[in-house]
């Protein structure tokens, strides 16, 4: 595991993107292609911001993405699919990107896409519940499904209330479609992006706890390949690094 922390978010996104692009250019030039998934949410805007201005093939790309709320139309502000569109396929001009429908026939269209072909990369973002993905605590760490429809809980509805997604707690729809964990963990190499003080208490929890489906983002420290780009607001409540696994690499530029 390597932890790269920066002073700013913006800072933080412009190093995940350079990491990003890399791995991006790496599997371009040695299978002509890349697969990669994106997450969503206000703490990816900094990462998405910079990536977008890489110098990379955008054409040689496929992109899927995360997760979905159920029965939410695209056009609603909250949408991923909206997000992503206007985020990123809009800018790099993508020409295959799977989008997270909300229905099961989509999850069933999307399973058989992902699991043509590895995933090169992951921009797995850490909810302020610890979550990956929509997979709220406790996650299900066992299920071999690509994409699983899931109850969402309250901490995760809360925190797309407070990030301005929706106006209020009963708006939030209370399911999503969202990738598995398990499939999560089938990404070659796992970038997470995960600026600002909302997420110190996440970032600390999957920190100093081993592998629990109670802190969902702990599953992310058992990839042989996992990058956490933290800024200092979020790196805030991590006190003993001696908490961390074995082989952990910090880079601090704060």
């Amino acid at each position: 595991m390597k932890i790269i922390i920066s002073k700013t978010p913006d800072e933080l996104g412009q190093r995940a993107a350079l990491q990003s692009a890399a791995v991006i250019r790496s599997a371009i030039a040695e299978r002509g292609h890349a697969r990669i998934v994106l997450s969503t949410g206000a703490s990816q805007f900094e990462t998405l911001e910079h990536l977008v201005r890489e110098d990379i093939d955008w054409s040689k790309v496929e992109m899927f993405h995360l997760d979905e709320y159920v029965d939410l139309p695209i056009t609603h502000p909250a949408s991923f699919r909206k997000y992503l569109k206007e985020r990123f396929v809009d800018k790099t001009g993508v020409r295959l990107a799977h989008f997270v429908d909300g229905t099961r026939e989509g999850i069933a269209r999307l399973t058989e896409e992902i699991r043509q072909a590895p995933i090169d990369l992951g921009l797995i973002g850490i909810g302020r519940n610890s979550h990956i993905a929509f997979n709220d605590p406790p996650a299900d760490f066992d299920t071999r499904e690509a994409y699983i429809i899931v109850t969402l809980d309250e901490a995760c509805r809360k925190q797309q209330v407070a990030e301005g997604w929706f106006k209020g707690f009963d708006d939030v729809p209370k399911q999503a479609v969202s990738m598995s964990v398990w499939q999560i963990m089938q990404c070659k190499t796992i970038i997470s992006a995960v600026p600002h003080a909302e997420k110190a208490w996440a970032v600390a929890a999957a920190m100093k706890n081993e592998l629990t489906n109670t802190v969902p983002a702990t599953m992310l420290k058992t990839h042989p390949d996992f990058s956490l780009y933290v800024d200092a607001a979020s790196w805030a409540d991590v006190t003993d690094v001696k908490t961390l696994c074995g082989e952990t690499v910090i880079e601090d530029h704060r």
